[in-house]
């Protein structure tokens, strides 16, 4: 087997197995809050917002740092930092006395971290230009698998072991993580010990910076549409439901939906974004998406929230991998672990903007305005990516081809 492939299928168990631990904690914080003290329900609300988010907002600040270390220094040696540091914060997170320590350990998570953006980059770097499209839908599937699979494994653990020793058996994944990427995953192509380059010399390197900022525009977008209907779904469901018995339950199926149509179809649209060109099949994931988010607005039960949700995931699984495609095609590869880190950046904003963002105008203009808003968001990024990248490209833009 070529050693990219290998790199692939190492890569993606280290994704998959840090995004089972990573992703248990969002149904487990409230009750951990619960457990260092804080018993008032908005009180509880309002600590789950700040230990949840405070990662994201290091995580934004601090990835284009270690992508430009990975540039420096080889994309494994960050993901085994990476792996590794999580495996001993998550760890350390099983023995906080308050919510100030685990806030405080949480900001170190996302300043520490990086390790998906290091996997990003290394999958992308490694594998030919004409499988590269493939390679990050293959990645991005395991992503997914693992973030649905995690919340389900959390709450099992969490009743069987306790919170604290769920925090532990997350630092004992992403060390498994760590492990086989010291193991397995085997760097070619690195530009060890070269200058680092300020952002003004990384922007001059790019060759059309137009298309670099709209990827990072896009990236930021799509994760806010995504972020901004996750906190209200169960409220939705609950307002669509005649019966309410089982409302957790039909949240959990309406939201693994789109996350299981996306693991079926993201492989499939990397082959096909190599065939065609990724800017295609981003162009036509914004588009579709854009269109499906607006009769979520109006639907009548769950059922028919479910399968447009569904149906949304198809879409939605030709977009980052499109994205990272782009990156790879659009820098040369003496900067490409800063682009993916700027582009990392941009998906950790929207993240945070878009859970805020969501809860905010839903309380304010009601649910159905976040599907009408988010899809008409992304319908005019549509138009944007149209004329910055698909249409550029198709006149001779200045996409690297290899």
């Amino acid at each position: 087997m070529e050693i990219w492939k290998k790199n692939l299928y190492a890569c993606w168990f280290g994704v998959f197995i840090v995004s089972v631990g990573m992703s248990q904690m969002a149904p487990i914080l409230p009750l951990y809050i619960d457990h260092l003290g804080i018993h008032d329900t908005a009180s509880i609300a309002k600590w789950s917002g700040i230990v949840f988010g405070s990662n994201f907002i290091s995580l934004a600040i601090f990835s284009p740092i270690w992508g430009k270390f990975a540039d420096k220094y080889g994309r494994k040696s960050m993901i085994l930092r990476a792996s590794l540091w999580l495996s001993i914060i998550m760890t350390c997170m099983g023995f906080v006395n308050n919510v100030y320590q685990l806030t405080a350990l949480r900001i170190l998570q996302g300043a520490m971290s990086g390790f998906q953006s290091a996997v990003v980059t290394l999958v992308a770097s490694e594998s030919p230009t004409g499988e590269a499209g493939w390679a990050l839908g293959v990645l991005f599937s395991g992503q997914v698998g693992g973030t649905l699979l995690g919340p389900l494994f959390g709450g099992y653990l969490a009743e069987v072991i306790g919170f604290r020793e769920n925090f532990m058996a997350i630092g004992a994944m992403c060390f498994i993580a760590f492990i086989v990427s010291f193991l397995f995953v085997k760097e070619e192509k690195t530009s060890r010990k070269q200058t680092s380059l300020s952002f003004r010399e990384v922007w001059k390197c790019l060759p059309n910076p137009k298309v670099s900022v709209c990827l990072f525009i896009t990236t930021l977008v799509m994760q806010l549409a995504l972020m901004s209907i996750q906190p209200i779904i169960t409220v939705y469901i609950t307002h669509l439901s005649s019966d309410n018995t089982h409302i957790a339950l039909i949240s959990g199926a309406v939201f693994a939906a789109s996350g299981f149509a996306s693991i079926m179809a993201a492989p499939k649209l990397g082959k096909i974004s190599d065939r065609i060109g990724p800017q295609k099949v981003l162009l036509a994931a914004l588009i579709v998406a854009g269109l499906l988010f607006v009769p979520q607005a109006f639907v009548e039960n769950p059922l028919q929230l479910g399968i447009l949700r569904f149906m949304l995931g198809l879409a939605t699984a030709g977009l980052l991998p499109s994205i990272n495609s782009l990156v790879k095609r659009s820098t040369c590869d003496s900067i490409t672990g800063q682009a993916f880190g700027y582009n990392q950046s941009a998906q950790f904003l929207g993240m945070f903007f878009g859970s805020i963002l969501g809860g905010q105008m839903a309380g304010t203009l009601g649910i159905q305005s976040v599907f009408l808003f988010t899809g008409a968001l992304l319908l005019i990024n549509a138009i944007w990516v149209y004329y910055t990248i698909f249409k550029e490209n198709l006149t001779g833009g200045q996409l690297k081809n290899g």
